[in-house]
Order: structure tokens, then sequence, then C-alpha cells
């Protein structure tokens, strides 16, 4: 009877192991879709056994207790992180390069090449400009051509002026990003901080399961938002901190950050006001920040220079000349005392035409050798030896370059990401091919368990009636 028993035993642990490998691969199978979700895979370790008829060399060993099943799940934790890394780099120069894509579409450069600046409308402005110089050198006193010159100077006013507001469009457009991104980062800390108390609470020791795949896709999405540092704690937890240091989640704990805009210009900071941006790498935040405070500075400071040297060289040489009425010339351009903020101000002070010094000093009114000069300014270099059109043509070059750098640069990253997470997910995916062989080798499993406990049924409904062929059973 004693053997009967551990019979039953071992059929009944076989049969409880086999159905829950197939639970396991039901879950599977209807999860295959489910995002972040972990395959679970089945393995069975053989039960506790005992000895019977003592221990000598006719002793039986028999497993009393029969199979038992575990489901863990098949994650690769350095895949996974070499993901998130990745991810961060990834999402970070995806979003700096949108940014300097708006900064292209700006001056409406196509390229790469300072060839393209007379096409922009900065640069087609300059250029009728100093065009209607040329014209005015040919017919000094004519009303009309002189007209023409205050006209083209106020095209040249309002097209930096637009290109400012639109760059400043741009930095506001930086700024919603970055609190948009900051909501949602704290979103999700809270999230991971809630899971990473469930795990401590469910399975301290070992794999969480389902939780834990919430958890990893918590941070996988986490990831796109801000370059992470992660570091395994007790209970199964996760400390999450950003690349300079900044507490994100420790425990059941987040930390919030938060998005604070002065003087139009963002940064962020963690729960104790303190400003972390620069610690910030990688992730959508951290490409937003470098755009902010590298990209667009650079433009916006270039662009004002340019406005501010044609400013004051046009207004210098105007004011050297005389009019047609014999007065001294007087400033062309209205601009502040240094290059900030130029292009955004710059604007045409005289309402009248006649200030257009177009002579030179004791010339008369046909004179024109001040409008020679005039004309001749879009070719005199600065101290780096640019022309004006050079200078512009270096902010189109700057922009342009920075912007087919970064694509180039997210092209290999995603096809870098891509691989990655093909890797990950060969191991970690439910492969539907695997599951339909466990599915077919735990059923035969399950049905040879099963026929083995009729089988033992049999045999003690015989024991019991002593071999009597009997109905009982």
């Amino acid at each position: 009877m004693g053997t009967l028993s551990g019979l039953f035993d071992m059929s009944r642990s076989a049969l409880a192991a086999n159905q829950m490998a197939l639970n396991a691969t039901a879950n599977n199978v209807s999860n295959q879709n489910t995002a972040g979700y972990t395959d679970q895979a089945v393995s069975f370790s053989a039960g506790a056994t005992v000895t019977l008829s003592g221990a000598g060399s006719g002793s039986t060993v028999m497993n009393s207790s029969g199979p038992q099943a575990t489901t863990t799940s098949t994650r690769d934790r350095v895949l996974e992180q070499r993901v998130q890394q990745q991810m961060q780099m990834q999402s970070g120069t995806s979003a700096e390069s949108a940014v300097v894509q708006q900064i292209q579409d700006v001056f409406n450069v196509t390229g790469s090449s300072s060839t393209t600046a007379g096409s922009t409308q900065i640069g087609t402005a300059l250029n009728s400009f100093f065009s209607s110089l040329t014209t005015l050198a040919g017919n000094p006193s004519d009303g009309p051509t002189q007209q023409g010159v205050l006209s083209a100077a106020q095209v040249v006013a309002t097209t930096f002026n637009a290109a400012s507001t639109q760059l400043s469009q741009v930095g506001s457009g930086i700024n919603g990003a970055i609190s948009t991104s900051v909501t949602a980062v704290n979103a999700l800390t809270t999230t991971i901080a809630g899971l990473n108390q469930q795990i401590g609470e469910v399975s301290p020791n070992a794999d969480a399961g389902t939780l834990e795949d919430q958890r990893q896709l918590a941070i996988e999405q986490l990831s796109q938002y801000v370059g992470l540092d992660q570091i395994s704690t007790q209970g199964n937890g996760i400390t999450l901190t950003t690349q300079g240091g900044a507490v994100l989640v420790q425990g059941g704990t987040a930390s919030a950050l938060t998005a604070v805009t002065t003087n139009g210009t963002t940064q962020v900071q963690d729960s104790a006001g303190a400003n972390v941006s620069a610690g910030i790498q990688g992730g959508s935040i951290g490409g937003q920040l470098t755009a902010q405070n590298v990209n667009l500075p650079a433009v916006t400071t270039a662009l004002d220079a340019l406005a501010y040297r044609i400013a004051t060289t046009v207004n210098a040489q105007n004011e050297a000349g005389m009019t047609t009425s014999g007065a001294a010339g007087g400033p062309i351009f209205n601009v502040p005392a240094t290059a900030a903020g130029s292009a955004a101000t710059i604007s045409v002070i005289p309402t009248s035409a006649s200030a257009i010094a177009s002579a030179g000093p004791g010339e008369g009114e046909s004179g024109n050798s001040n409008a020679n000069a005039l004309a001749n300014l879009a070719q005199t270099t600065n101290a780096s030896g640019y022309t004006i059109s050079d200078s512009l043509g270096s902010i189109l070059t700057q922009v342009g370059s920075s912007s087919s750098s970064l694509q180039e640069q997210n092209t290999t990253q995603q096809a870098t990401l891509t691989q990655l997470t093909t890797q990950r997910d060969s191991i970690s995916a439910v492969s539907l091919d695997t599951e339909a062989a466990n599915l077919s080798q735990y059923q035969k499993s399950y049905q040879a368990a099963a026929q083995l406990l009729t089988v033992l049924d049999s045999l003690m409904a015989t024991a019991i009636n002593l071999g009597v062929d009997t109905a009982v059973s």
C-alpha cells in the first residue's frame, strides 16, 4: 500500500506540474502581443526521494513526491540595459535633430553648403539692398531710386525681425516640449516606484514575472525621455538616477522633476529645487536641452552679429556722406548698443528717401562716391576676412552641417537600436513555434500522468478487494 500511495503522489504531482506548464504556455501565447511581456519558461525538477528496504545493495530508491514545475522570465538583463542606453542616445539625437531641422526651415536651408545663401530670404533681401545702392550710384539724385534704397533697407530689417521671431518660436517650442516630457517622466517614475514596492512585497528574492515586465517596460519608456543610471537594490528593487546623479526613483519613492522657464530658457529642477539640467544627458529632454543651450544660441548670436554688422557699417558710411540737400547723412538703421538682440530690433530710422547720402563731401547733389562706398560694403571683409555674404553663408553652413551630422548619427543609432532590440527579443519574446512544440509535449506528459493515475486506481481497487473482480473501485 505504501508503494501504491507513493505512485499516487507522483502521478498527482506530474499532473499538477504539467498543468502548470500548460497554463504557462497558454499565458505566453495569449500575451504574445502584450508590450513588454517576457516569455515564461517552464523548468521541471525531481522532487524529494525516499529510500525503502534498507540501505544495502538491494535497497530500492523511489521518488515519492514526483516532479515539480517552476516558471521563470527569460530575460537578459545586460541586453535590456544596452537597449535602454541605446534608446537614450537615439532619442536624444532625434530630439536635437528635430530642433535643428526647425532652425533650417527658418533660413530655408536645404543643404550644408554656403552656396545656398543667396537663395534664402535674408540673402535675397541683402542682395536687393546692395543692388539698389549700385543703382543709386548711377543716378544719385533720383528720388524714386533713393526711395528704392530705403524700401530695400526696410525689407532687410523686417527679414531679420522675422527670422529672429521664428527662432524665438523654436525656443518656445523647446520649452513646451521639455515641460511635456518632464510631466511624462514624473508619471513613469511614480509607476516604477509603485512597482518596486509591489515587487518587494510579492517576490523580494526571485523573479516577479509580469510585475518585472511592467517595471522594465516603464523603465524603457522612461529612457526615451532622459538618460538613466540604474542600480539594483535589496528586495529585487531598482534605483534610478539621471546620469548627473539626480535621484528619480529610490525604492518605493519617486522624486518629481520640475520644468521652470525663465527669460525664455527652461531648466529642469529636482524635488529640492536644484537645477539638474547639466546632468541630464540623452533622452528627448537631453536632446532638447542641448538644442536650447547650444544649437539655438549659436545661430541666434551669429544672426544678431550679422544684423549688427550690417547696421553699424551702413550707418557709419551713410554718416560719412552728404544728402542731395547738402546735409550730412545720418544713421539708416536702428540697433542696440551691442550685437545682442540686433536681429529682433533692427529697424529703419529715416522716413524720407532724401536721408540717403549718395555724395561725398564737397561733391554736390550729383556726387555718387558715397553711394559707391555704400554698395561696396557688400564686399568689405571683417576682422575674420568674411564679407557679409560669407558671414551669412557661415551661419547657413553651420546649421546645415549640424542637421546633416545629427541625421547621420540618428540613422546609425536607430540601426544599432533595432539590432539590439532584435537580439533581446530573440531571447525574451514569445515564439509561437516554440510554444506549439511545448504545448504538444506538455499535453502528452499530462495524458501519460493521467493514464498512470487510471492504472493505479485499478490496481488499488484490486488490492482492496483482494483480487476479486468487483464493481467496487
